[in-house]
């Protein structure tokens, strides 16, 4: 009677913090139904029709089409050279682990995490112009996926510690090199942290924003998040359109999410126990 009142109150609680979750993405999905004499009366008034034409609007003002390309191209190259360089180098330092210099560098990768973007932005720029990256794809691709390494590296040297040296060693044995052991045996193995990774990090470039603004000025290459100012004013916003611009932009992270959930949650619980 006792466990039964526990799960009880548990599955309230969990149905609390769901409503208070999911509650910005209906305000979100309302306000971009509505029009701007409804949103007048309150934001949480409901409309009394549906107004598709704010998402054609929004498509049309924030070039919704063009800045989404450059998002997907942008995020799924970084999201790529991620999880191959971040996996490469937690393989490398996990299986050398004993040795000092390596556990120096992944304290050294530590530390970097906690170099704020803002510190390297003149350097970078004053860089990136000189070598003819300002305004290009490539050139914000290897900024955001280099900032990002550090992070995914350190995530998956633990997984790369777990898994047995008898693996490699009964590999060796057959003949297979060190390549081959990685992307054959290594890699799969480590597929739950790194559809984590790939999932954390596909969030994370999707909204990034400093880097872009910093290195994509041109209006044929900026992307999502930039996109989203031109919506606010310095006398006004257009509230409805914006939101409308937001529910679109989220679709491709809820595919994203979707698709890997089961096993973001199996590297997640894994972490909670290999960590």
């Amino acid at each position: 009677m006792k466990q039964d009142r526990v799960n009880f109150i548990g599955k309230i609680f969990l149905a609390v913090l769901t409503v208070i979750f999911l509650w910005p993405f209906f305000i979100c999905l309302l306000m971009s139904v509505k029009s701007k004499q409804e949103t007048s009366l309150g934001i949480l008034s409901l409309p009394e029709m549906i107004h598709w034409e704010n998402f054609s609007a929004a498509m049309e003002k924030a070039n919704i089409l063009v800045s989404m390309k450059n998002s997907i191209i942008i995020t799924l190259c970084s999201v790529v050279i991620i999880v191959l360089v971040a996996s490469t180098a937690a393989y490398a330092i996990g299986r050398q682990y004993n040795r000092k210099f390596y556990r120096f560098y992944e304290t050294l990768l530590v530390s970097s995490m906690m170099l704020p973007f803002q510190v390297i932005m003149i350097p970078v720029y004053r860089m990136y112009k000189g070598m003819n990256l300002l305004n290009t794809r490539s050139g914000a691709i290897i900024m955001i996926a280099g900032l990002a390494i550090a992070y995914s590296t350190v995530m998956i040297i633990g997984f790369v510690r777990a898994i047995p040296m008898e693996l490699e060693e009964a590999a060796e044995i057959e003949g297979a090199g060190r390549f081959r052991i990685f992307f054959r045996i290594i890699f799969p193995l480590l597929k739950p942290i790194l559809a984590t990774v790939a999932t954390l990090q596909f969030l994370g470039v999707w909204n990034e924003f400093n880097v872009s603004i910093l290195l994509l000025q041109n209006e044929a290459i900026k992307t999502i998040p930039m996109q989203q100012y031109v919506f606010f004013g310095a006398y006004g916003a257009d509230y409805n359109t914006a939101f409308a611009a937001a529910v679109i932009t989220m679709i491709p992270v809820i595919i994203i999410f979707l698709i890997l959930q089961k096993q973001v949650v199996a590297g997640m619980t894994a972490g909670a126990v290999k960590g």
